[in-house]
């Protein structure tokens, strides 16, 4: 049941952010890098793209405004989740929570998606043709990446 319970706090989580996250935030960009991770690692999208103090406000509010409208369900998620912790298997009550988990989780990842579609539909139209221009092509690299490390063979030890 820990795991459900992980699974659950995880897609809650995930209600909260966005995969198209492109302005990092202040205290991220005056942050020293503290390890040879946070040192080699790419630079952010906000930065490949080039926007500007203006576009990445934009961005942050629109990142707010998702995370705002997301929270009531992801409260009501948790809800459900610890209804299901607490309830005994084999009950009428652990059914009705299991039930009434299992809903919440589907609604809550469809939500999700749509809102997801609507942040990237309202981040892509800050762009400037440029800036679009380079994100398919960034969109592009970053996919044959991926797939060239699937087809990688893996690394024996």
């Amino acid at each position: 049941m820990r795991k459900l319970l992980t699974r659950t706090t995880v897609l809650a989580a995930a209600l909260a952010c966005s995969p198209l996250l492109l302005a990092a935030s202040p205290q991220q960009k005056a942050a020293p890098a503290s390890s040879a991770a946070t040192a080699n690692a790419r630079p952010s999208l906000s930065d490949e793209l080039g926007l500007t103090a203006t576009q990445r406000t934009s961005v942050q509010q629109l990142m707010q405004q998702n995370l705002e409208q997301a929270r009531p369900q992801i409260q009501a998620l948790r809800q459900k989740a610890l209804a299901f912790e607490q309830a005994t298997p084999g009950t009428s009550q652990f059914q009705t929570a299991t039930n009434d988990l299992a809903q919440a989780e589907s609604t809550a990842a469809h939500d999700q998606v749509l809102r997801q579609a609507d942040v990237r539909t309202k981040v892509y139209n800050l762009l400037t043709p440029e800036q679009r221009t380079k994100l398919a092509n960034l969109v592009r690299q970053r996919q044959q990446q991926m797939q060239q490390r699937q087809a990688a063979p893996p690394a024996s030890h």
